[in-house]
Formats: C-alpha cells, structure tokens, sequence
C-alpha cells in the first residue's frame, strides 16, 4: 500500500486519479445534456407541456424497469468493461442529436428515444460504477473517494448551468449536446486506461437471473443498518417527488423570483454540495457514521423547512430559499456520500451490485411516482401547501433513522465477504 500524500493517500492512486478525471468531465457534459436536451426540444421543435411530460417520464422510466437488473448484471461480469460499454453507448446515442440537427431530421420521436435509451446506459453505468470503486481503492480510502466523486458532481452543478446557456446561446442546443458525446468518450478512456485488475465476479453463470435479481433488496432489507437506510430513502424521494416538479412554478410564480436569481440560487446548492463533499469524512470521523447520517438527515429537514416558509419582498424570500440551497444541498450531501460509503461496506462483493441496483429502485426509482403524485396534491393544496405537505413527509421519513441502531454506529462494520440472501 503506497504511502499516504499530505494531500489524502488517493491523490498518489493513479488509477483512481484516471477514474476521478473522466468522472468530472463527464459530469459537467451530463448537465449540458440535462439542461440542453429540454432546451432543442422547446426552442428547435416548438414541443408542447405534454410532450416534455412524456420525455421526462421516459427517463425516469429508466430505474423502474432496469434498476434491478443492472445490479443483477453487475454481480455476474467484470464491472470495468460495463462502465466503458454505457459511456460508449450514450456518447453514440447523443451524438445523433447534433447529427440530426445538421442534416435538418431532428424530430421528438428521436428525442423520446435517445432519452430513454441513454437513461437505460446510466442506469447500468451508476450501479456498476458504485460497485466498482471499492475493487479499485482500498476500503480504507472508501471515504475519500466517495467525497472525491461528489466533488467532481458539485463542480458540474456550480460550473454547467452557466456553460450550457452560452453553448446554447452561441450554437443552439442540439450542438451543444456534441459536447457531453465527447464528455463520455474522455470518460471511457479513462476508464480502459486503469491498469488494476479487476477481480473475477464470484456469482456464477445466472440460471435464475429474475430471482436472483432480488437478492439486493431482500439484503438490505434484512440488514439492521441498510434497513432504515432503505425505508428513509424511499419515503423521503417519494415526497421529495412532491418539490422538484414545483420549484421552478413556486419560484417564478409564487415568489416573484427573476430567472436570473433563481440561477443564482441554484448555483448556492452546487456550492453547498462542494462543502458537503469536503465535510462528510471528517463529520463522520468526528460524530460517529450513525450519529453524522442522522444530524445530517435534522440539518436538510430543517434547511428544507424554509421552502414553505418563504415570503416577504423578493430579497427576504431569496434568503429563505438560500438556507436551503446552501446548507441543505451540505448536508444531503454529508448524507448520501456516507451512507454510499456505509453500503459499499457492509455489502459482499457478490451482491454489492443487486445492492446498488436495488438502492437506485428505492431513490430515483420512487421519487417520478412522487412527482405523479404532487400533481393531484397539488390541486387541491396549491403550490404552497404541497410543497407544506411534502416538508412534513420529509421530516416524518427522518423517524426510520432515529429510532434504528444508526445511533449507536460509530465506526464502520467490518465486511462479511460471507454473507449470502437465501433467493
């Protein structure tokens, strides 16, 4: 094991270093696309309310019907060649769209495609690509790399809003996603380029792959730690469901916010995910890994209170809503890195994948059933008093980790490469 830099040991990994540069690029590429994709759909084809519905429910569609069984194949082959395979793939898929463009075909039949196609290649790529990074660094240094790969997500947040407007203002929106097909062919060869071995998966040739598939959930669901973990995070995402549809209309709308200021904001969040980053090993070193997931979890119940409770002129509702962008995107980002951390530790090699898989059902999976949700809520409450209700849901999710063995965790627990779900 090589000696540790006054940097952190992983800044002397070359390895993870090749990872964590491609990783960065193409998360900044990736918020072009996010940004940019809706954009050639309103301003190049005219799309109606309807159909920016349809394109964003054919994304998320992507985790309901493959988050299982991407984890599943994520324990039965080497996780290396799926992460270049989706980057390859999804840098095709994208690169249509500009091609389209040139040639005059771009159509919204090919938008609703590419969308779902390539939510299908993230799908797989994210769940191999969290199994993965406990094979390629030591255990030990699971938290450094985890704040590390949050960082390279927080600099996109900070850095690509800004970046796809001028893209998209200098050579319109289509063009712009050339940039993120380019953004993932870095991140392939990134990744061909580690030299670590990666070992041979231990889950021999499936026969019952749709049973099996399953494995991740009954895992967590039968492990004291990743229990409330579990049942939060699908509570939690189910309201958080409730506010993401809503922001934009109650910051526009409600508030009276300028488009400008609202960007404004939102780049505060990206900021707070950069601190969150910076601070999540060394709270959990500090407080304990129960007691951080759980003060971390308090902290974004209460930053996130201030969403229902801003009103006023424009300048003291923006302070409102700049709590909770900056403190909580801190602490939900303190949270995620190490309860992802606290996962990858606790599950064995051969159902890290399922496990991932099955953590990827339970977020993003449930949080477009949420937003289906908001809109009936949202009719008879109005925007207020959804995003209200949505804030009590999100605190009451908090009692899953408060009243579990989470507060006793201090260190982390040893992994037991044993352990094994009865399929």
């Amino acid at each position: 094991m090589k000696p540790k830099s006054r940097f952190g040991g992983l800044w002397r990994h070359p390895d993870f270093l090749k990872l964590w540069t491609g990783q960065t690029i193409s998360e900044v590429g990736s918020r072009i696309t996010r940004d940019g994709l809706p954009l050639a759909a309103v301003l190049v084809l005219n799309a109606s309310p309807a159909q920016m519905g349809f394109m964003t429910a054919v994304g998320a569609a992507a985790v309901l019907l493959m988050g299982l069984t991407a984890g599943g194949w994520a324990d039965r082959v080497r996780r290396r060649p799926i992460l270049i395979a989706a980057d390859l793939a999804r840098a095709a898929l994208l690169a249509s769209i500009p091609a389209a463009a040139l040639l005059h075909r771009l159509s919204m039949a090919q938008l609703y495609v590419v969308t779902a196609l390539a939510g299908f290649c993230t799908v797989f790529f994210d769940v191999a690509y969290q199994s993965y990074v406990p094979s390629l660094v030591e255990h030990s240094n699971l938290p450094e790399a985890n704040s590390k790969l949050a960082m390279s997500s927080a600099t996109a947040e900070i850095a690509g809003p800004g970046l796809t407007g001028v893209l998209v203002q200098l050579i319109t929106a289509p063009i712009a996603i050339l940039f993120d097909a380019l953004s993932f062919l870095v991140s392939a060869l990134s990744v061909w380029l580690i030299r670590r071995p990666e070992p041979a998966p231990a889950t021999p040739p499936a026969h019952h792959l749709r049973q099996e598939t399953v494995a991740g959930l009954r895992f967590i669901f039968r492990h004291p730690m990743l229990r409330p973990l579990a049942c939060f995070s699908a509570t939690a995402y189910f309201f958080f469901g409730f506010i993401g549809p809503l922001y934009v209309l109650y910051a526009i709308r409600v508030l009276r916010f300028s488009p400008a200021l609202l960007g404004f904001l939102v780049a505060l969040g990206g900021v707070g995910s950069m601190l969150g980053a910076s601070l999540a090993p060394a709270a959990a070193r500090r407080f304990g890994w129960g007691p951080a997931l759980i003060g971390s979890i308090l902290i974004v119940v209460a930053c996130y209170s201030m969403l229902p409770l801003a009103h006023g002129p424009v300048v003291a509702a923006a302070l409102f809503l700049a709590v909770q962008q900056l403190g909580g995107d801190t602490a939900f980002t303190v949270f995620n890195i190490n309860a992802v951390t606290l996962r990858q530790t606790i599950a064995p090699d051969h159902l890290l994948g399922r496990v991932n898989g099955a953590m990827q059902l339970l977020t993003l999976g449930i949080y477009p059933i949420g937003a289906a949700v908001c809109g009936l809520v949202s009719e008879r409450a109005g925007v207020r008093g959804t995003i209200g209700i949505a804030m009590i849901g999100i605190a009451c999710s908090s009692l899953w980790l408060i009243v579990s063995p989470l507060r006793g965790l201090h260190g982390l627990p040893a992994r037991d490469p044993s352990s094994s779900v009865t399929i």
